[in-house]
């Protein structure tokens, strides 16, 4: 399914029906100990100006010298989204001035990027996806940050992400809707967290994007385009293109035209502003760094790092669906995460697959979900669900039981083997002890043992009767196959 063909997206104007077209660029921080081009530290929350080199604070007569763990991290990456690596390309000094920007210029890469066209497979739904296409993948360097609520009448400089490695990856303007470019993001990021190039983490800036959002009517040539730049969550993303679409329809049904620029999206206020006119490339006068050599490496080096790389969410997908055979849509949540994966293997480990997934989507990930936890600090380990799966599956229990079991050890911890032995929580499968209970109901209720075999269905109520006078503990199978014949229906 493509993004192109789908009525469903298109957004009703005064003039008629438009079509809102998206291309994102997306700034990743790379995943290494040190900067791209300084040995200085990059961890997140150390004290302003702590993390700075001579070379980030642009001394006089300081060299940049190339983090090869960040170049390894971008072929990796151009691996993940199947793109072209090229074996050479140039580092370009991007002029512009920016109070934290102190080379007054930044280390970018413009017409030789590292990697070149790739695409990314997007879901939309366990049975809708669209393919979205990646113009390129270049590495560059952080600004630092100004700070202004420090002092009323100055600003603050810290220069602590000052020459951070990113990865710029830009999009092809294949979206067509806010959903769209909402499930890029999301797919984006996962693959970025599988192979450990970038965590992902917006909170912490880790991961921007800068929206490029116009409008035109289907089957017209592209319109102007507004970029929307730093919006750091997922969910503003989406507002942002939404109320940017409409602002733009909104002039052109008007007799207006829009001017190409600079917006920022204000969250609290749910609007894009005017920031600058846009620039063109030409306007940072763009030329290689006299101080970089161009970055050459062999097919080898790359072959090499092909050889390590893990399995991707859409080949594990995949495999969830063809060797457990689970349904599109368990796979498709359990892949979300590479520690949620992982967790459900552990589980599914010579174990009823589907009855696994079954645990660890709705039991296990609700109730993390409800106390604001995921799988890597669960109380409850794979061997402890695996246990309460094993428990259902030998018919010591029920499943209704193995709820209350699952919240004692989610609560307490422990063996669920043992906790059912300690707690007197088996099932009870004795025929004798069973057909007790129903006698008692039987005798108990004689106007509904004459409904009940006027209309079978009554028999879900006894049951329910049964099972309630046994404390949950009488096997289900069993209750019902001896109703039946007590009932003679």
């Amino acid at each position: 399914m493509t993004a192109h063909a789908n009525p469903k997206n298109l957004i009703p104007g005064a003039t008629g029906d438009w079509e809102v077209v998206i291309g994102l660029e997306i700034h990743a921080q790379v995943a290494s100990n040190a900067k791209l081009f300084s040995g200085a530290a990059v961890g997140f929350g150390a004290p302003e100006n702590s993390q700075v080199s001579l070379v980030d604070a642009a001394m006089p007569g300081m060299l940049p010298v190339i983090n090869e763990e960040c170049v390894r991290q971008a072929i990796r990456t151009g691996l993940g989204l199947k793109a072209t690596i090229n074996h050479r390309s140039v580092f370009d000094r991007k002029n512009y001035f920016y109070p934290d920007l102190p080379q007054g210029y930044q280390i970018s890469q413009y017409k030789s990027p590292i990697v070149g066209e790739g695409e990314v497979i997007v879901d939309l739904s366990p049975t809708e996806s669209f393919t979205v296409g990646i113009e390129r993948l270049h590495l560059e360097q952080d600004a630092g940050k100004s700070i202004h609520d420090q002092h009323p009448t100055l600003s603050y400089i810290d220069l602590n992400r000052s020459g951070t490695a990113l990865m710029e990856i830009v999009s092809k303007p294949d979206m067509r809707s806010a959903d769209e470019a909402k499930a890029y993001v999301t797919k984006l990021r996962t693959i970025l967290r599988y192979l450990g190039t970038c965590d992902g983490d917006m909170e912490k800036g880790n991961l921007r994007a800068d929206v490029n959002v116009s409008v035109r009517k289907p089957g017209d040539p592209f319109g102007t385009r507004c970029e929307i730049k730093n919006v750091n969550s997922i969910r503003f993303i989406g507002q942002a293109v939404d109320y940017e679409a409409r602002r733009q329809i909104g002039i052109l049904e008007d007799g207006g035209t829009i001017d190409q620029e600079t917006r920022l999206y204000d969250a609290t206020k749910g609007e894009t502003r005017s920031m600058r006119s846009k620039e063109e490339a030409h306007d940072y006068r763009y030329f290689p760094d006299p101080d970089l050599l161009p970055l050459e490496f062999s097919q080898a080096y790359v072959d090499d790092l092909a050889a390590v790389l893990p399995e991707l969410p859409d080949a594990k997908k995949a495999r969830f669906i063809s060797q457990y055979g689970l349904t599109p849509y368990d796979a498709s949540i359990l892949v979300l995460e590479r520690d949620n994966a992982d967790y459900f293997e552990a589980v599914a480990k010579g174990r009823d697959a589907k009855a696994s997934a079954n645990w660890v989507i709705n039991e296990l990930f609700g109730r993390l979900n409800r106390d604001g936890r995921d799988v890597t600090t669960s109380p409850v380990t794979p061997a402890q669900i695996g246990g309460i799966v094993d428990l259902i599956a030998s018919g010591v229990i029920s499943g209704k039981i193995a709820k209350d079991l699952f919240e004692i050890i989610y609560t307490e911890g422990g063996d669920p083997a043992a906790v059912v032995e300690a707690r007197g929580m088996k099932q009870v499968t004795d025929t004798g002890a069973i057909e007790k209970v129903i006698d008692a109901v039987i005798a108990a209720n004689p106007d509904k043992v004459q409904q009940a075999i006027a209309k079978p269905t009554m028999l879900g109520w006894f049951v329910g009767q049964v099972m309630k006078a046994s404390g949950g503990k009488a096997n289900p199978e069993a209750v019902n196959a001896m109703l039946k014949t007590k009932l003679g229906i």
